[in-house]
């Protein structure tokens, strides 16, 4: 199986409701927030509103004289677009292994076999088609959109499809990350009926492990919020990075493509409060709520900007039904590790990564806490295990290299204690 596990961004803002980093509630009452910024990277949350927003709708939460133009070309059209490498690949190397394993296993072999592309796996950036193609790399969403391309130019039919699997979260400075799941199938032949599709006759290319995705429940996607996916995860790429404006025209793109899909009018809204467009924010976060009345995300969002606003006592309210619905927010014990390990109490610390690891087993930063926390308590053989485990989950050359050095010093160390 190959990876498709889908970096499929989106932005929210997250209220500190843990008690170790933030007091939701100071000594005389008021209320506090501290910014907890969250990215969710996921195809399933917020995908489709149970009352589906129209263009003309989604259109009214747009403000473009405060941004200026994107620096980048931003078009839908160049998301599946081959370049002439991608296409003298088909006609050489695909061909071949087409012509030995068949349509299908040869289109796998030739774009997923370690002999020929060599892909490696990059949660860095978000590429199109052709980007990825020339890096040999990309995160999962971008291996999808590359595989479909070439599906495409094949004449396959492509089935997209989220695949619901255990909430994963990760971490990015202060934001939070939620990751979902995608695949694609590809359909030998073109149907002309679709009453009567023989899915027997359909290849799914997944990276999960098939035990992974026994009895997993999935729903089909559409082209158009793939596409508003890749355009979404752009704008939370710029977002992180500091380019504001950039962040603004991905998100409202990504709206434009599928104005089902909540997550951008999350991005957008984060977009707006960190520009200091209060007013938009709070539309935003509203337009959210009107058709998800129970998402949490949008929730946190509208908290902060009512408190940002100074309508102490809304964002008061929410934040209490914020605390009563999600009483251990993704995070929370993390916040409580990190604010430990700042007054080196590494005995709490550990007991926080801990319960971080027992509910997300392979997330690299919080195995990577951990160790730390144990070195912290000189126990270097449990430091030296997480560690490692850190260094085998990470999903970015960077946080790949920290972790090694951090291993090699522990690995260096652990001989000396135990002379």
């Amino acid at each position: 199986m190959i990876d498709s596990r889908v970096a499929l961004k989106s932005a929210a803002v997250d209220l500190a409701t843990d008690p170790a980093r933030a007091k939701m509630i100071d000594e005389k009452g008021n209320l506090e927030l501290k910014r907890w910024l969250v990215l969710l990277l996921s195809a399933a949350l917020g995908a489709c509103a149970a009352t589906p927003a129209s263009r003309q709708e989604a259109d009214r939460l747009f403000n473009d004289q405060a941004f200026v133009p994107p620096s980048v070309r931003i078009n839908a059209a160049d998301v599946f677009a081959l370049s002439p490498e991608m296409k003298r690949y088909i006609e050489t190397d695909v061909a071949r292994l087409v012509h030995l394993r068949g349509r299908q296993h040869g289109l796998f072999d030739a774009l997923y076999d370690r002999a020929q592309l060599k892909l490696e796996y990059d949660a860095g950036m978000t590429r199109n088609a052709a980007e990825a193609f020339a890096a040999r790399a990309g995160n999962c969403l971008s291996l999808v959109i590359m595989t479909a391309a070439f599906a495409k130019e094949m004449d396959f039919t492509i089935r997209y499809q989220n695949v619901f699997t255990d909430e994963t979260w990760s971490r990015d400075g202060d934001f939070y990350l939620s990751i979902g799941h995608v695949n694609l199938s590809l359909v030998r032949k073109r149907v002309e009926d679709a009453m009567t599709r023989n899915d027997g006759d359909s290849m799914t290319i997944d990276f999960l492990p098939p035990a992974d995705l026994r009895g997993a429940r999935t729903w089909a996607i559409d082209e158009p919020t793939i596409i508003a996916m890749y355009m979404n995860n752009r704008a939370v790429e710029s977002l992180t990075s500091g380019r504001m404006d950039d962040a603004y025209w991905w998100a409202r793109e990504a709206i434009l493509q599928d104005p089902r899909f909540m997550s951008a009018y999350n991005t957008l809204g984060v977009v707006y409060q960190r520009h200091g467009n209060l007013a938009e924010a709070k539309r935003a976060f509203d337009f959210i709520l009107e058709r998800e009345p129970a998402n949490t995300r949008a929730m946190s969002n509208l908290a902060l900007v009512l408190h940002d606003q100074g309508n102490m006592a809304a964002a008061l309210e929410l934040t209490r039904k914020l605390e009563r619905m999600e009483p251990n927010p993704p995070f929370g014990y993390f916040k409580r590790g990190l604010a430990a390990m700042q007054e080196s109490d590494y005995k709490t610390a550990k007991e926080m990564f801990t319960k971080e690891v027992d509910r997300a087993a392979y997330y690299h930063e919080f195995h990577f806490w951990l160790a730390l926390a144990y070195v912290g308590l000189g126990e270097m053989e449990p430091a030296r295990k997480h560690m490692t485990i850190a260094v085998e989950n990470s999903t970015t050359r960077k946080d790949h290299d920290l972790y090694a050095a951090k291993l090699g010093r522990i690995q260096a160390m652990v001989p000396v204690l135990r002379r």
